[in-house]
């Protein structure tokens, strides 16, 4: 069996029609609306030709992640994993939509960091939803329990989420509809020439 060529597309992280990839990471609270709106994202994107994957904050956790907790170490190791899979990922010419709450500033700036250092593109959305409509979603019960006593350490009410200063794009999603939210996404990535 003869070893198959790299082209030079191949060894550069670019794909043959020079598409280049890019993560899209997308910040917030429990229940902001961040999966939701990546998984809105992610099918226009599929349906317009784009090769693209949704890294989920739960399945890493359960996946890649599984054994962590959720002290300040553990949350800053889980995000630079997720970082590390989401560069490779995009260096190859995916889109990589990756909603997860990395609620520390230097942990974010740390994957941006770790993208530049490749020079693969980067854009940071903040789900800017408020605790209060964050609670009533409740998508998974997260809020109940930590108001029952049950649990602690809830992002945004009894532990910080330090909010992004200067995100390319800030959504509040409670001022608008899931497809609104991601449309504004994608006309981002358009006038980024990410598409």
């Amino acid at each position: 069996m003869r070893a198959a060529r790299m082209s030079d597309g191949q060894r550069t992280g670019k794909r043959e029609n020079d598409v280049t990839g890019a993560t899209i990471w997308l910040t917030g609270l429990p229940s902001a609306g961040k999966t939701t709106i990546a998984r809105a994202l992610a099918e226009r994107l599929e349906s317009a030709g784009r090769a693209t994957e949704v890294l989920d904050g739960d399945e890493i956790r359960e996946f890649l992640s599984a054994g962590l907790g959720f002290d300040r170490a553990d949350r800053d190791t889980n995000v630079q994993r997720i970082g590390f899979v989401a560069e490779l990922l995009a260096s190859h010419g995916v889109l990589v939509l990756v909603p997860v709450i990395a609620p520390y500033a230097d942990s974010r700036e740390a994957v941006r960091k770790r993208h530049a250092a490749a020079g693969t593109p980067f854009v940071e959305v903040h789900v800017a939803t408020p605790v209060e409509v964050c609670s009533e979603r409740d998508v998974k019960g997260l809020y109940a329990r930590q108001a029952a006593g049950e649990i602690s350490g809830l992002t945004g009410v009894d532990d910080p989420y330090e909010v992004p200063v200067a995100p390319d794009l800030r959504i509040e999603s409670q001022h608008q509809s899931v497809q609104e939210s991601a449309a504004a996404l994608y006309a981002l990535l358009a006038e980024r020439g990410m598409l």
